[in-house]
């Protein structure tokens, strides 16, 4: 990759419904070899897909909670078992696995507190071998994830 691809990114995290003519006079080429590097980068898994970035208020889903969780054991059954169930609650916006502890880092989005309580306490605490659950209540986002 060089400048130009690296240009090209930068443009398309900024706005990823740029047309290739706009892009193309942003990073400084013909539309022809931009639409080039554009689909080699699709095609090289650099660029993974594009996205709307919906507001959460209009979905019902504007109270976030930011949640550190242990589980009692590693093996393969208890993990696979969590990350499966979470993985299919929609109000689960990414769950990550950590090294060290906690075991997973999940950030989820719900529509008030008493929302948030339910998930809690019927989808998460009734998963087997779920030993600790910190929750974090975000103040403020500073910086929004792209």
């Amino acid at each position: 990759m060089d400048a130009i691809d690296w240009a090209i990114i930068a443009e398309l995290e900024r706005d990823g419904r740029l047309t290739n003519v706009e892009l193309a006079q942003r990073v400084g080429l013909t539309t022809g070899p931009c639409l080039r590097r554009v689909q080699r980068l699709e095609a090289d898994g650099v660029i993974r897909g594009y996205r709307a970035v919906i507001d959460p208020a209009a979905r019902g889903r504007s109270f976030e909670v930011l949640l550190d969780l242990s589980l009692e054991a590693q093996d393969a059954e208890t993990v696979e078992r969590f990350e499966q169930a979470l993985t299919q609650a929609e109000e689960v916006l990414e769950l990550r696995r950590l090294f060290g502890t906690p075991d997973y880092f999940v950030r989820v989005a719900v529509a008030d507190l008493a929302a948030y309580e339910t998930f809690l306490s019927q989808r998460v605490m009734t998963i087997p071998r779920v030993k600790n659950v910190t929750s974090h209540f975000t103040m403020k986002t500073v910086k929004p994830s792209r």
